[in-house]
């Protein structure tokens, strides 16, 4: 009996850990905005190559207590009220400046998955007037991924993306990008933590970095011998 539990609880662990990595938390948000119009924002949970929305209340753990953050381009940060909705969270701000928008989440999960530390990370941006470029420090969140011009991508004409972790590129590491047709690819960074790769479908990708380390601590109570965090970034092709 004791040895059936002990079968039954790893596979439980497994199936957990399972679960979480094939999810992540993403933002969708048109990519230009119009002054003292009100812009609207959408936080999704599930599998995006897949067109998997899940319900806010199927969201792993408390992910779904995440919190919105708005940075404007002179860097007054703000915090945006979402609500829940059928497979998704709204919000919507209000530009009154022109120039790049940061939209921010980065909410570590109050469960561990097994033994490991998960923290859910996501950036968008919104161009506002005719500024298109992106300060990438106003991006407070330890992973994250970025074009340095805000625009709509052209179909079949490269998109170059970086990756930063910490502070310092993420070199030499997959990232998984994921088109509106279900097809999805690994692109290694570079040294610098720059990617690239030919969109060949128009609409909405999503970029994916994780990280994932051997660290010990303890969270919420638990103890934990590994952390990982997925950023993502999504953005538009024409």
């Amino acid at each position: 009996m004791r040895i059936l539990k002990a079968t039954l609880l790893v596979c439980l662990c497994f199936f957990t850990y399972i679960q979480v990595q094939a999810h992540a938390l993403w933002i969708e948000t048109a990519t230009y905005g119009k002054l003292g119009t009100a812009h609207d924002v959408k936080v999704f949970y599930g599998e995006f190559a897949l067109n998997e929305r899940d319900a806010p209340e199927k969201w792993y753990s408390d992910v779904k207590d995440f919190t919105l953050w708005l940075v404007a381009p002179d860097g007054k940060k703000s915090q945006l009220k979402t609500i829940p909705g059928q497979a998704y969270y709204s919000s919507s701000f209000t530009p009154e400046n022109e120039g790049v928008y940061t939209l921010m989440v980065s909410h570590e999960a109050a469960e561990l998955g097994g033994t490991t530390k998960y923290h859910f990370v996501s950036s968008a941006y919104v161009s506002i007037g005719k500024s298109s470029k992106v300060d990438a420090g106003l991006n407070e969140n330890g992973l994250k991924l970025y074009a340095d011009n805000h625009e709509i991508f052209a179909k079949n004409k490269p998109v170059k993306l970086f990756a930063y972790l910490n502070g310092k590129p993420l070199a030499n590491k997959p990232v998984n990008v994921a088109s509106p047709e279900g097809w999805s690819k690994e692109v290694m960074t570079d040294e610098n933590g720059m990617l690239s790769f030919l969109p060949l479908w128009p609409g909405r990708y999503v970029a994916e970095a994780q990280n994932f380390e051997k660290v010990t601590g303890n969270h919420n109570g638990k103890d934990f011998d590994a952390a990982w965090v997925g950023s993502t970034f999504s953005f538009e092709v024409k």
